[in-house]
C-alpha cells in the first residue's frame, strides 16, 4: 500500500493497523510528512511534537486501544499530556512557558484508545472568541481558501482535519 494513509479516516486506518498492512510508525510517518508540508500555510498546528510521539512508539509501543496507530492532534485548551506546554491560545501563559504537571483524564483516555498525538492545535485565547486568531500564535487559516478563517475556538483542530493531515483531532465546546 502506497502511504496515502491521508485519504482514509480513523477507522480505515486503525484497520490497516489491525490486519498488520502497516504498523502504526508508518501511519505517524505519514501524518508528520504531510502536517510539515502543509501546516505552514495553515497555522493549525502551534506545537508539533512529532520527536515525541516518535520516541513514545518506539520506547512503548501504542496501547492495543480501537484507534492504534491513528495520528491524532490535541487542541490547545482543557486536554494536554504532562510535560507539554499547554497556553489555550493566551500570549502570558505562551511567554511563561507554562508546562502541564499532569496529564488531562480525557488525554489519557485518548491515549488509551491508541490515538498518538504528534501535536498541539492553535485556538483562540481560552476559547472565547468565534475565530482562531490569538495574539499568542496569529490565524489559522481555511485549506481550502487561506484568505479565509477557519472559525473558532477549534479552528486549528478543524483546519488540520479538513487539510487531511490527521483523521480526527480533539475538539470542543465550552458552550
Amino acid at each position: 500500500m502506497s502511504n496515502d494513509f491521508w485519504r482514509l479516516d480513523a477507522t480505515g486506518q486503525a484497520e490497516l493497523v489491525r490486519t498488520g498492512e502497516v504498523g502504526p510508525g508508518e501511519l505517524v510517518d505519514a501524518a508528520i510528512t504531510r502536517a510539515e508540508k502543509t501546516n505552514p500555510a495553515l497555522n493549525a498546528i502551534i506545537r508539533p511534537r512529532y520527536e515525541k510521539a516518535l520516541a513514545q512508539e518506539k520506547a512503548e509501543g501504542t496501547p492495543d486501544g480501537p484507534f492504534k496507530g491513528v495520528p491524532f492532534l490535541l487542541k490547545d485548551l482543557f486536554c494536554v499530556h504532562e510535560g507539554d506546554q499547554v497556553h489555550s491560545g493566551c500570549k502570558a501563559l505562551k511567554e511563561a512557558g507554562y508546562t502541564a504537571g499532569a496529564s488531562t483524564y480525557l488525554a489519557e483516555k485518548f491515549k488509551a484508545a491508541g490515538l498518538v498525538t504528534i501535536g498541539q492545535t492553535n485556538t483562540p485565547e481560552f476559547g472565547f472568541a468565534t475565530t482562531t486568531e490569538p495574539e499568542a500564535y496569529g490565524p489559522t487559516r481555511n485549506p481550502w481558501n487561506t484568505k479565509h478563517s477557519t472559525g473558532g475556538s477549534s479552528g486549528g483542530s478543524a483546519a488540520a482535519v479538513a487539510a487531511r493531515i490527521v483523521p480526527v483531532a480533539h475538539a470542543n465546546d465550552g458552550g
